[in-house]
């Protein structure tokens, strides 16, 4: 059988980087197509041109019935599995049309709910086109009342879209600290800060949510780069609402990045305007970052400096830190290094990379 024109299913996903499980990989004259905005991995390129090269059948016979070869991809951080779905047909005019019927009844299903979508402030920015292909990648997923959604501790892997119902945020003691309804989100500092979901949420009603995966959420902030304000002034915003877990930064005041992570700390120096200095103590070396007005003036790390020296510090999860403010007044006269948002940005997009 000829495997040149044929569609591929991921059947399993471990810790994979880009894919997920049921999304389908689709080759057409030995040309591979990928999931809507996600990249083309080299590595499961390489490994499934191998299984459509060689001839033999995709299928095999057992005595409990016919099985399918499973091929895997296993060349990075993580790994998937997939096998051969169905021989992809000659792409007609009336072939094409079809498909794009069936990606239709496939968001069908998130349809009666674009209009709450339409209405968040995170989605404003984006065109009525953008927003439907955004939808694509949304799970809709449905609680019953009084059902865990989140437990404290847990990683967080998801965004959440409250679609219809209601949750509450629950505390250590099990009282009820907040509540959230049709259009709210959550889980999104911990998909941004990458630590533990930090309290928990319950259904309090029968509530339909909208997911987003982690890996799906950095592809579409990485095809939707305007969302990319819209988190990190929320980003700020809750930066400035926890003020460090306590209050306000002020002059003297030390910490641990395992309570605030870099990225918060400097976020919230930034939307304070402080002026003065944060000295770093971490298991390979210290460094020194000042701030004037809230901008960044200098920042130097082992033999790092400037922006490079900043980007290497975003990344750093555990260690010490101490704020002193005031600067001298030849400190003061120091040119900024670049805009804060844009480098706080390109600093998470390269840790995310080095990640992957």
């Amino acid at each position: 059988m000829e495997y040149r024109n044929a569609i591929f299913i991921i059947t399993e996903e471990r810790s994979c980087p880009i894919y997920n499980v049921g999304e389908e990989l689709k080759v057409e004259n030995d040309a591979l197509t990928v999931p809507e905005a996600k990249p083309a991995c080299l590595m499961l390129v390489r490994e499934l041109m191998k299984a459509v090269a060689d001839k033999q059948s995709m299928e095999r016979f057992t005595p409990s019935g016919v099985k399918k070869f499973k091929f895997e991809c296993g060349g990075c951080v993580g790994l998937i599995r997939f096998e051969f779905k169905k021989a992809r047909e000659f792409a007609t005019l009336q072939m094409k049309l079809l498909a794009v019927a069936e990606q239709r009844a496939r968001m069908r299903h998130l349809d009666k709910f674009f209009d709450v979508l339409r209405s968040l402030d995170i989605f404003e920015p984006l065109d009525e086109d953008s927003l439907r292909d955004l939808s694509a990648q949304l799970q809709l997923k449905e609680f019953s009342e009084n059902k865990i959604i989140l437990k404290k501790g847990d990683p967080g892997t998801s965004l959440y879209i409250v679609l219809e119902g209601r949750v509450a945020v629950i505390g250590d003691e099990g009282q009820t600290l907040s509540e959230m309804t049709s259009g709210e989100i959550f889980g999104e500092m911990s998909l941004l800060s990458g630590e533990p979901v930090t309290t928990s949420i319950h259904s309090r009603e029968k509530t339909n949510l909208a997911i987003l995966s982690s890996k799906d959420f950095k592809h579409v902030l990485n095809k939707y780069p305007v969302l990319q304000v819209f988190f990190y002034r929320m980003l700020v915003d809750r930066s400035q609402a926890n003020t460090i877990r306590a209050g306000t930064i002020s002059s003297g005041m030390t910490g641990r990045l395992s309570e605030i992570n870099t990225v918060e700390l400097f976020q919230l120096i930034n939307s304070s305007q402080k002026t003065g200095k944060v000295q770093l103590v971490l298991d390979d070396g210290s460094a020194g970052i000042t701030f004037n007005e809230g901008e960044l003036v200098k920042v130097h790390y082992k033999e790092l400096t400037g922006k490079e020296a900043f980007f290497s510090l975003l990344a750093k999860g555990e260690g010490n830190f101490t704020y002193t403010s005031g600067l001298s007044s030849e400190e003061k006269e120091l040119p900024v290094i670049g805009g804060f948002m844009g480098l706080i940005m390109e600093g998470m997009r390269r840790v995310d990379e080095q990640e992957v």
